[in-house]
């Protein structure tokens, strides 16, 4: 499909400086910019490319003053990078959608399916499950007896869905999540682990995103919770009767322990990894590879291992590399001290 500079910049209620009739049909990274493509700048550091990008359309901050002359048309937004994401999802809905029921997939006579639901071939839907209207179910996804799913909740290839879970409306789990398997829970006796039973469930609100092979683990007892809004990334593990925050991010390869509490609107770098039974404030941003072993307050930016605040951090980074140095000219200035008192 083809669209003009107006009829986006009508759509993102943004400001043309240049051709209102530059046509694009795809959209591309600024340094890779072709003609007939749209792209965006949001971040100054990459400003230097807007003056080369052949692109036909780029999309800027309200508040950008060009340097130097450009040659694409731009359209002024309040925020470039969140009407780009609203571009790429029109065009997403407009690819259309799947539907119907493959005849190779199971689904128990005791479950309830919704209307207008896409069941893929070789699908598993187990007794007493009810699937909400709008899901579209992929090839291989297994969901369990007892289970509840919302209306429009996609479910991708060979994602598992324990018995008794809930999931919201408007969720999105890519393929290879498992949600709903069993907690670490092992008890030692007489130099063995024995299995302690995990009977509760996870309940995920409306609207969250769960990454492929992120796995969410059944509480022992009660329930794993993930609130509204939540969005996981790739390759992360929840530990059992965990609670997640609404609107909280996480990076791929994050780990949380169990029993940790996590509060809402926080952000979690790359391979954090949090300690149990711990809770962490709403708000709060953990860094990269940080590790967690005790509470963090509300509001709190942390990072390294074990994690402190992210200023310290940043300062002891400057003194790491000088420490052997530190280290020679401390056990120098013992020893003239030591000689000095001797001399007293």
């Amino acid at each position: 499909m083809e669209f003009t500079a107006q009829q986006i910049a009508d759509f993102l209620k943004g400001t043309i400086i240049g051709d209102p009739t530059a046509k694009v049909s795809n959209f591309s990274k600024i340094e890779e910019g072709l003609p007939g493509t749209i792209t965006f700048l949001a971040n100054t550091k990459y400003e230097h490319f807007i003056y080369e990008t052949k692109a036909s359309i780029v999309l800027v901050n309200e508040d950008f003053t060009p340097a130097s002359e450009i040659k694409p048309t731009l359209i002024k937004v309040a925020n470039a990078y969140s009407s780009l994401a609203m571009l790429l999802n029109l065009v997403e809905q407009s690819k259309g959608r799947k539907s119907g029921i493959d005849t190779s997939a199971f689904i128990s006579p005791k479950a309830t399916i919704g209307d207008d639901c896409y069941i893929g071939a070789l699908a598993y839907i187990g007794d007493n499950t009810d699937i909400g209207k709008g899901c579209m179910i992929y090839p291989h996804a297994c969901i369990g007896d007892n289970v509840k799913i919302g209306d429009n909740t996609i479910l991708y290839p060979h994602s598992v869905i324990y018995d008794g879970c809930i999931i919201g409306q408007d969720c999105i789990i890519h393929a290879g999540a498992v949600i709903g398997a069993d907690g670490f829970g092992f008890a030692p006796e007489n130099g063995e682990y024995k299995k302690i039973a995990q009977i509760g469930n996870v309940m995920i609100e409306d609207n969250v995103e769960i990454g492929a092979n992120t796995t969410v683990d059944r509480a022992v007892m009660g329930s794993t919770i993930i609130r509204k809004g939540v969005k996981l990334d790739n390759l992360i593990q929840v530990g059992h009767n965990v609670e997640v925050g609404q609107n909280t991010v996480m990076a791929a390869l994050t780990g949380i322990s169990g029993s940790t509490k996590i509060g809402s609107g926080c952000m979690f770098g790359g391979q954090v990894g949090i300690g149990g039974h711990i809770n962490i404030g709403d708000n709060s941003q953990i860094g990269a590879q940080s590790g967690l072993i005790s509470n963090v307050k509300p509001g709190s930016q942390i990072l390294g291992s074990p994690a402190i605040p992210v200023k310290n951090f940043f300062r002891s980074s400057l003194i790491f590399e000088k420490l052997p140095d530190i280290y020679r000219t401390l056990n120098k200035l013992e020893k003239e001290i030591e000689e000095l008192k001797k001399d007293r």
